[in-house]
């Protein structure tokens, strides 16, 4: 069972080490192999927290439209 909890995706977690890798390359103190580690592991964290996103949009729009709303949301820029 310690397995499962640790394979478990945590949203707040992964921004923070994205983040923290994003800060760590614009410092550009990183070796280039480390750059790209820290690259392709940003890609990664990146895809995770959008697929955690999209997954989260659905489960929204299946509980609107359990409740009786047939609108979908709207997600507008506010800046």
């Amino acid at each position: 069972m310690a397995a499962k909890q640790q394979s478990e995706f945590n949203f707040e977690e992964a921004l923070q080490e994205l983040e923290r890798l994003v800060s760590s390359m614009e410092e550009g103190e990183l070796s280039l192999e480390d750059s790209m580690k820290a690259f392709e592991k940003g890609i990664k964290l990146t895809r995770e927290c959008q697929t955690a996103l999209q997954k989260a949009e659905q489960k929204v729009q299946i509980l609107l439209n359990e409740s009786g709303e047939t609108q979908a949301f709207d997600v507008e820029d506010e800046g």
